[in-house]
């Protein structure tokens, strides 16, 4: 295996189908600006470098990249690539993944639009992010303890699993498909609408106008604060160990709660049960 240490790379192509090479304390940046650094890779290992130019891993096989930085140039970084390994890294270019599979992320600190779109296989642990439409159209994703901000997360996404995060986001799950979310707590408006078999345990959400057009939506020993008109139009089991402001025309199934400010039925086809358990 080939090692090169401590240099600077600003051309086109810098290092374009590499094969078993270790790259260490390298800076890809400078006045040529070129792109596209480790383009056709494989088996490629990157430690402790500096990204400051655009699609410096487009079609690469077999990727670790480690304690590394990506800066806001560092435009579209990871594309059509499989089988990634990224450890303790900063990603902070817009799109920073797409169109890859098999990817493991531990440590890392994302802040990045548009992140994560159809990717096949991701488990993420113990990383922060901040994006807009983050992971939309992905697949098979495992998080635990991912501490995520912005808009429009996880958006048709599809078979995936969620434990012990905070999600401070708006429009989430929009379209999900076989999800499950555990002990977590879920900041935002307007959640999982037109979701599908998406199921929350054990977690705290909060926000106006949660779960509505849901089909095989299950909520079980979930908190919902500050939140009003639930589950309009939705397919919904649901166990809610809190107060609810308002609960508007469930479309079947059984809520139940220990108390509702208000319950709203203004259309006689839809019959989901609303059942008060008081102490």
């Amino acid at each position: 295996m080939n090692i090169v240490t401590g240099k600077t790379f600003d051309e086109e192509r810098a290092l374009y189908g590499a094969k078993d090479l270790v790259v260490k304390d390298c800076r890809f940046d400078g006045p040529a600006d070129g792109e596209s650094a480790f383009k056709e890779g494989k088996e490629v290992t990157v430690e402790n470098c500096f990204f400051n130019l655009r699609y410096p891993f487009w079609h690469d096989d077999g990727l670790k990249i480690a304690a590394s930085e990506m800066t806001e140039l560092c435009r579209a970084a990871l594309w059509y690539s499989h089988d990634i390994q990224i450890t303790d890294t900063k990603l902070h270019g817009i799109k920073a993944l797409r169109e890859c599979s098999n990817v493991t992320m531990q440590g890392c600190d994302i802040v990045s639009p548009e992140f994560g779109w159809s990717v096949q296989g991701i488990e993420m642990k113990n990383c922060k992010a901040e994006s807009e439409y983050f992971m939309m159209r992905s697949d098979h994703l495992n998080f635990q303890a991912v501490n995520m901000k912005g808009k429009y997360s996880f958006q048709y996404i599809t078979d995936s699993v969620f434990e012990n995060c905070v999600l401070d986001t708006k429009d989430a799950f929009w379209h999900a498909k076989n999800v499950t979310v555990r002990d977590s707590i879920v900041k935002g408006e307007y959640l999982a609408w037109y979701c599908e078999n998406v199921t929350f345990e054990n977690c705290r959400i909060t926000g106006t106008q949660p779960l509505c057009y849901c089909k095989g939506l299950k909520l079980v020993n979930c908190e919902l604060i500050d939140a009003d008109l639930c589950f309009e139009k939705s397919e919904v089991e649901a166990t809610v160990t809190t107060l609810v402001q308002s609960i508007k025309n469930p479309l079947s199934g059984h809520i139940y709660v220990p108390g509702v400010e208000e319950i709203i039925r203004d259309d006689e086809k839809y019959l989901g049960e609303i059942i008060i358990e008081r102490e």
